[in-house]
């Protein structure tokens, strides 16, 4: 009877790709996968510990997994075990702690565990190295994921940038870029079995090349990303590419006009902002000012008709006044997101931010959290409707059912959702529609063009 194995992805998309890498590996050698919520022989969390919040689910998800089968093998890796080993040590509901950059191990790992479990023979439980030395990215690959459509590429690792409020640099270290050799060698591999779209992340993934160059003013000159995505648009079968979270500095007119000549290039733009106010801004110790931040987005829209502009902001970070906040509210609604991501602040132990003094209470946080969570939908519905009546492209991406109706389902470039009414499967393919009204808050309803 095979071995089973089931895998936990908690966080941002890194996570998800290193989740799907090493599935690949157990799968290579045997194991059956299954769902984590059936009963498996191994169970891999791979956690996260951006938050308080995901700090809990990762310890809850690992509890849970111990509940489900007391006999498995619990693996915790990632980005919680970094920063909490020796209280998962303590932890019975977890066998195996793997921290980052020894991912590749896990198997390996595991297969060792087991081994010496059943012979009743001490084990290391423990592989965590101190994250800060190490400067070589750990190569991790994947050969397919869930997603049939579109894939995730990791292209680098590790933070340099250490904001106040931030605890991935400690857990993820300094930035390592992967060889762009191994880069465009996964995305062939992954054309070869039909994905068409593919969406470039990392910890920070403006910092792609860094570590490889002598000065960080030759990050911006050299366009070490640019050249990679114009390396990438030459390989046959890659029919979009999208970048994952940018910060403003990396904007620069030489950047963007790289980008604008690149057909595949979708012109959706993550770029992250955290406040509108710089007094904020720089207790944060963000590298940019509004005005600056500004200036980039109007830059991107000179060579972008319509582009997309999605973000994270920051409510309720220490000493935020009312002022302030009004700030950024003012200047989420002068920019004109097409989405946000609004995060309430979450005081990390470790980061400067948690030693601040005027500790914003969590009702003025979440009053202050509706407010923009309101003017961001808002947002949403007024860059929707720039598109009614237009041509696009959609990648089809799945089938849903909504309310009784057979509905395919996929993305333009810049990433709305739309859908198209037929019985037809026209998953993984490019179709031209014209749209034609809301289907839902999120979702546009399409008709095919023939």
């Amino acid at each position: 009877m095979n071995k089973t194995a089931a895998f936990l992805s908690l966080g941002c998309k890194v996570n998800s790709y290193e989740t799907e890498a090493i599935r690949g590996m157990f799968e290579a050698s045997g194991y059956k996968i299954v769902d984590f919520k059936e009963l498996a022989d191994v169970y891999v969390v791979n956690t996260c510990t951006v938050t308080n919040i995901a700090d809990r689910k990762s310890r809850q998800m690992l509890h849970q997994a111990r509940k489900r089968n007391p006999d498995a093998v619990i693996a915790a890796v990632g980005c919680y075990v970094q920063a909490a080993e020796e209280d998962l040590l303590k932890d019975s509901s977890v066998d195996l702690v793997v921290g980052n950059n020894k991912k590749s191990e896990l198997l390996g790992l595991v297969e060792n565990y087991r081994l010496e479990r059943d012979n009743h023979n001490d084990v290391n439980d423990s592989v965590v190295v101190d994250i800060g030395s190490e400067r070589v990215y750990e190569e991790l690959e994947v050969m397919s994921t869930m997603d049939k459509t579109r894939a995730f590429i990791k292209i680098q690792d590790g933070c340099n940038r250490f904001c106040s409020y931030c605890i991935i640099p400690y857990v993820r270290g300094r930035v390592r870029s992967r060889d762009e050799g191994d880069i465009l060698k996964e995305i062939t591999k992954l054309t070869q079995i039909g994905y068409k779209e593919f969406v470039l992340t990392g910890i920070h993934l403006s910092s792609y090349g860094i570590d490889k160059l002598d000065d960080v003013d030759g990050l911006y000159k050299l366009m070490p990303l640019a050249s990679l995505l114009k390396s990438i648009s030459k390989i046959p079968g890659v029919s979009r590419i999208r970048l994952g979270s940018l910060e403003p500095r990396i904007i620069t007119e030489e950047f963007v006009k790289e980008l604008a000549g690149i057909e595949q290039f979708c012109p959706h733009f993550h770029l992250s902002l955290q406040s509108g106010s710089n007094t904020v801004l720089k207790r944060m110790n963000r590298k940019y000012s509004a005005e600056e931040y500004y200036e980039k987005v109007e830059l991107l829209r000179r060579y972008f008709k319509n582009p997309a502009f999605t973000t994270d902001v920051i409510v309720g970070f220490p000493g935020e006044s009312n002022e302030e906040f009004e700030e950024t509210f003012d200047f989420v609604k002068r920019i004109g997101f097409s989405d946000i991501h609004v995060f309430k602040y979450s005081r990390r132990e470790g980061t400067k931010a948690a030693n601040m003094p005027n500790q914003i209470p969590k009702d003025i946080m979440q009053e202050r959290s509706n407010k923009l969570i309101g003017l961001a939908e808002r947002m949403a519905k007024d860059y929707q409707e720039l598109f009614m009546g237009r041509i696009e492209k959609i990648l089809v991406e799945e089938e849903l059912i909504i309310d009784g109706v057979r509905y395919q389902v996929g993305h333009n470039e810049r990433y709305l959702k739309l859908a198209i009414l037929t019985d037809d499967n026209y998953v993984n393919q490019i179709l031209e529609v014209s749209v034609e009204n809301h289907l839902t808050k999120d979702i546009l309803v399409c008709k095919k063009i023939i």
